[in-house]
């Protein structure tokens, strides 16, 4: 029988599989990597724990947390979509920096962190107390979204973020306003985020300002680096990287930054190009 650690483990590889969405959602398509998407997801994070003192409804906090995070990154977002690449990369950090300073400074409980009850999955249902019940609502959550996000990258929003990362003067000349069309992006990668938050405290019934620290970012990033451009990539390459860092640290005497950061370097010298066209593979036979 699986232990409540492994259980809440999975759920927690599930959160981070909704956060590496949101990077790949500006990496995949229009070629911009973010290193702050954590920022968003404690936003999110926040938003939900501040509601919980209100209700105990899931959804709701759900809800709430997505538009949170679609109105942070939208503000955000000005600054970061004027520059490009290497650029965006330090821009979206130091957002990330700067919420995470802020959130120790104001946020409620401090640099300590706040707690919050069992959340309720649906009206009239017991709030969830058992990891499996917990992981059982996250894995739905995690579905549902993944199943819209999607459905976005076969829009035309998203063949239009795909010029830009290719040449984006020859989108420009189309007479597409590029900056907006990035602001947009942004600001649904923001909301991804946010959504990751409230099911983050699902989870831990905790949210403090380390869930905005730059490891975060940084986790979630390289798994959409590993998807190279696949949301089922990004996704498995998230919870690979969450059981290297915390399952098989733990047995490790507790180095699962260590072996994080030996995952890292290894994936960086690996055929990443095979990994990709194998999730392409699959992503295509589901068209």
């Amino acid at each position: 029988m699986v232990n409540a650690y492994v259980v809440s483990l999975a759920a927690t590889a599930l959160v981070m599989a909704v956060l590496a969405m949101s990077a790949q959602l500006l990496v995949g398509l229009s070629g911009q990597p973010p290193l702050g998407q954590a920022a968003y997801l404690v936003v999110g994070a926040y938003t939900a724990a501040t509601l919980a003192t209100l209700t105990s409804l899931g959804p709701i906090h759900l809800l709430a947390a997505t538009a949170a995070g679609a109105v942070a990154a939208a503000v955000t977002g000005l600054v970061a979509v004027r520059v490009r690449a290497t650029t965006f990369l330090m821009v979206t950090f130091g957002v990330g920096e700067l919420v995470h300073a802020a959130a120790g400074q104001w946020a409620p409980g401090g640099s300590e962190g706040t707690h919050i009850p069992p959340v309720v999955a649906l009206p009239g249902l017991t709030p969830m107390v058992r990891p499996g019940w917990v992981y059982l609502y996250v894995l739905a959550c995690t579905l549902i979204t993944g199943a819209a996000v999607i459905v976005l990258t076969r829009t035309r929003f998203a063949l239009l973020l795909r010029g830009i990362a290719a040449h984006e003067p020859r989108v420009q000349a189309a007479g597409h306003h590029t900056s907006r069309l990035l602001l947009a992006a942004y600001t649904l990668a923001g909301a991804i985020a946010g959504a990751a938050g409230a099911l983050l405290v699902t989870v831990t019934r905790y949210v403090s300002p380390a869930d905005a620290a730059m490891g975060v970012s940084a986790l979630a990033l390289a798994a959409a680096l590993i998807g190279s451009g696949s949301m089922i990539g990004a996704c498995a390459a998230a919870i690979l990287l969450v059981a290297a860092r915390d399952w098989a640290g733990g047995l490790l005497s507790g180095h699962g930054s260590t072996l994080l950061g030996l995952s890292f370097l290894a994936l960086a010298y690996l055929p990443r190009h095979r990994l990709a066209g194998l999730f392409s593979r699959r992503d295509r036979g589901r068209t």
